[in-house]
């Protein structure tokens, strides 16, 4: 019978590729704005957290109806089509007076799609179920591109490459300051639907409108945002986790073992998968570290929640792509997570997420535009990701069937990160994957993968 938890490993391997061409896509007609316009980009869009590129992967194998350079050229074409409703990707960033970014449009700039092909076939390339930190050259980085760099950048990269056997991947890296998770399946649901029917589509029209979420004059900061605060690393926590080379493991659990999950909860408090869930990561992360820091070390856990539906005064329209999104954050010491229940634990994720309303939003806005914090700050921080909402496969079905793999690439540059995948077709089943240092990773799986 199979496990409800079940590690699956990926295999190690090198991908070598040639790169082919490299070419700017422009919005096939006129778009809006002029030469030297800008745009408006909001504290959300602006936070320290999005200016980075969200890599992300998607495979295919060849459908035997489409060689791939036909593939490539309806791709480009689509792409093309699809930049003029969303013609905030081809413009780029840069930087104010004030350390504001913003959007601005200038002569020859656009988009970027690498072509590339490898010997190699997709079957070469092994289980396609987990991320894998081999893919990395399958999306595109600049010779000696600076980490982190989102100024004058195009805004959307693309690599197509093809593999002898006639699939192909298809590596994405997209700017999180135009775009959260959200926005980014909605932009690729069009891109795709564009390709498929051969005729632009997009639905919903996106909407920019980002000066909806302006900051209040005089800002009016109403909670603490400990998610932003600093806190003194003096026993070594963080360091010990930045300093040693983290493994990157990932997990198949199963439907029946996150309703179980639920269940710990006790009988008088709802509780979503995910508060269930993340509460488990949590336990089994600090678990598995407990022996670098004292009981009374606080601890915190962040996660990202949607707050479309939160906004009422005014609230978002229908095709809003931006960043709308707020940073919750659960708190405990140690030892309250070590020594007690989970169920006290779930309702520290579940009384977080809910803590979340529009004034809480709000009151984020205008705490970035007091402080504007120029660095993440992972002071006993494990930050959850989820992805299982996201309509990733549907999205990317450009006309020759979904992907047999969509999803990130690489999670190591990020050790102290857990992202929650969807399975496509899975039964309810998700993937979780998270990196910590080898030394503990064995730890972490006998424990994640206990029922409590």
């Amino acid at each position: 019978m199979t496990p409800m938890v079940q590690e699956l490993n990926f295999p190690q391997l090198q991908i070598p590729l040639t790169i082919n061409s490299i070419s700017p896509i422009l919005p096939s007609s006129p778009i809006p704005p002029s030469y030297g316009d800008t745009l408006y980009l909001s504290n959300l869009d602006d936070m320290i957290g999005s200016r980075v590129f969200t890599p992300t992967m998607y495979f295919y194998r060849s459908n035997g109806k489409m060689d791939v350079m036909t593939i490539i050229n309806v791709l480009k074409e689509s792409l093309a089509s699809v930049l003029v409703p969303y013609y905030p990707f081809s413009g780029r960033l840069r930087e104010t007076k004030e350390g504001k970014l913003e959007v601005f449009f200038g002569p020859k700039q656009g988009v970027l799609l690498v072509e590339a092909c490898s010997e190699m076939t997709i079957l070469n390339l092994g289980d396609l179920t987990v991320p894998n930190p081999a893919w990395k050259n399958l999306v595109y980085t600049f010779p000696n591109e600076e980490q982190y760099k989102v100024i004058d950048m195009p805004l959307l990269i693309a690599q197509v490459t093809r593999f002898s056997c006639g699939g192909f991947s298809l590596g994405l890296r997209v700017c999180h300051c135009l775009c959260d998770g959200v926005g980014a399946m909605q932009f690729l649901s069009a891109w795709a639907s564009t390709a498929r029917l051969n005729k632009l589509t997009v639905n919903p029209k996106p909407c920019w409108d980002r000066e909806t979420l302006i900051p209040n004059d005089p800002p009016l900061i109403q909670y603490p945002h400990i998610e932003f605060k600093r806190i003194d690393d003096a026993f070594s926590f963080t360091r010990r986790l930045c300093l040693v080379k983290p493994v990157q493991k990932c997990y198949r659990v199963t439907r029946d073992f996150q309703a179980h999950l639920k269940t710990l909860v006790g009988p008088n408090i709802s509780c979503t998968t995910f508060d269930a869930m993340a509460a488990h990561v949590w336990r089994s992360w600090v678990n598995a570290l407990i022996n670098v820091s004292p009981l009374d070390y606080e601890l915190r856990l962040t996660f990202s929640v949607n707050c479309r539906s939160r906004l009422t005064n005014p609230p978002l329209k229908s095709g809003f792509y931006g960043n709308a999104v707020s940073v919750a954050c659960a708190t405990s010491n140690v030892s309250g997570i070590i020594n007690g229940p989970i169920s006290d634990t779930i309702c520290l994720v579940r009384n977080a997420r809910l803590s979340v309303s529009e004034a809480y939003l709000r009151s984020t806005i205008d705490y970035i535009q007091v402080n504007r914090p120029t660095k993440l700050e992972f002071g006993g921080k494990l930050t959850i990701t989820q992805w299982t909402r996201f309509s990733m496969y549907e999205s990317a079905d450009f006309g020759w069937g979904k992907p047999i793999y969509a999803g990130p690439i690489d999670l190591t540059p990020t050790p102290q990160v857990c992202v929650f995948l969807p399975q496509d077709d899975s039964d309810g089943a998700m993937l979780v994957c998270i990196c910590l240092p080898e030394d503990a990773s064995h730890r972490f799986t006998d424990i994640f993968c206990l029922l409590n």
